[in-house]
């Protein structure tokens, strides 16, 4: 593919999505179009086919942050095909974008920019390729959760061929760079006047071709391999969050960068605690005469020693008591704070002094918090 075809092409439209779309919107979207178009789903449908190609070909470039800065800029300099200088008809006089890009003799220019892309400059060498993300899913303990944990996690992927080291050809043996693409993994193909860039047909995009496949990976130069990886999950961590591990996902191919691993956490709910944000929530049942006369009482955290709360006098069910600085931690290093929240509790049974003693509080101050209630109901006949 040209560096004019590169410029002209325009990903973002061939994938639906916004300039400023996220990671995320581009992968979900990708893999959208992805299902309906591949062609396994789409058997001899040809507009499907190139549909798939297009836009395989702009997630390539649009999921690599590095690709798409580089892409970005191209565009912006020269998104209409040329870059123009003051003086000449029309504001300014067009240069060829092969000028740029080193021209005829290949000799630096934003060619060297995008050499990553096209594996080198003037589009030869050995493309290299990114590694693909992996999912993975753990469950961690309310407490492991708030403290932060480093966890074992077995992950199941396509690697390098152990027995051809990637190279896809039989061990004694040497791939050859493909003729029809020279090695960029990419061709060139002309529709009424627009070329437009696809996998190369003959080496399926990887820039090489194995004449004496390797006999373990069939010449694809990758295998499923399992392999156990100890993956450090930050403190505060919530449930349903995912943890994006740079570079512990899949092997690049010919000196590409690892692909990532998303670690989606579950969160065991704990028997005591609850969480609310950054707050850790707890249901504290007091007595009656420490509501109605105030207490100081004893309250458990999470990963320290009780810390002493005060019942203020006249405090009723439902109120909810601060104590700061003891809830889960925040990025900055700081601490949320613990919500204690109070519940009267009611005793079920009562023994003789007990009774006698409520009977007489009920004599010494007689009350009916259920008078207003009356009086709201006449008000409004």
């Amino acid at each position: 593919m040209s560096a004019r075809d590169y410029v002209e092409k325009d990903y973002y439209s061939a994938l639906g999505v916004p300039k400023d779309a996220s990671q995320a919107e581009i992968k979900k979207t990708y893999r959208k179009l992805a299902r309906q178009y591949h062609p396994d789903a789409n058997k001899g449908d040809t507009a499907a086919e190139e549909k798939f190609k297009e836009i395989s070909e702009a997630y390539d470039v649009l999921s690599d942050e590095k690709k798409r800065k580089e892409y970005d800029e191209a565009r912006t300099l020269f998104g209409n095909g040329g870059f123009r200088v003051p003086g000449g008809a029309g504001g300014g006089v067009p240069f060829d974008l092969s000028d740029l890009f080193g021209g005829a003799s290949g000799g630096g220019g934003l060619g060297d920019i995008l050499g990553g892309i096209f594996g080198g400059r003037g589009g030869r060498g050995h493309a290299s390729r990114r590694g693909t993300d992996l999912e993975a899913e753990v469950t961690l303990s309310f407490t492991d959760a708030i403290d932060g944990a480093t966890v074992p996690l077995q992950l199941s992927a396509h690697a390098s061929c152990p027995t051809c080291k990637g190279s896809g050809a039989r061990p004694g043996t040497a791939t050859r760079v493909c003729p029809s693409c020279t090695g960029t993994g990419m061709s060139s193909r002309n529709a009424g006047g627009f070329a437009f860039a696809e996998p190369c047909l003959e080496c399926r995009g990887r820039g090489l071709l194995v004449d004496d496949p390797c006999p373990t990976c069939a010449g694809t130069g990758q295998a499923m391999t399992t392999r156990t990886l100890r993956a450090r999950i930050p403190a505060g961590v919530k449930d349903g969050q995912r943890i994006r591990l740079k570079g512990k996902g899949g092997p690049g191919e010919r000196g590409g960068p690892a692909g990532d691993l998303v670690v989606l956490v579950h969160v065991r709910a704990h028997e005591v605690f609850g969480r609310k944000g950054d707050n850790l929530t707890l249901s504290l049942p007091v007595t009656f005469p420490e509501a109605a006369l105030g207490a100081t009482v004893k309250v458990p955290t999470l990963a320290g020693a009780p810390v002493s709360v005060k019942i203020p006098a006249g405090t009723t069910t439902g109120r909810t008591l601060r104590v700061r600085g003891k809830g889960a931690p925040r990025r900055d290093g700081s601490r949320g704070d613990l919500l204690v929240t109070v519940e009267v509790a009611v005793p079920q049974r009562l023994n003789d002094k007990a009774k006698d003693a409520l009977t007489a509080y009920a004599q010494a101050q007689p009350e009916d918090p259920r008078a207003h209630l009356a009086a709201m109901v006449s008000t409004d006949d």
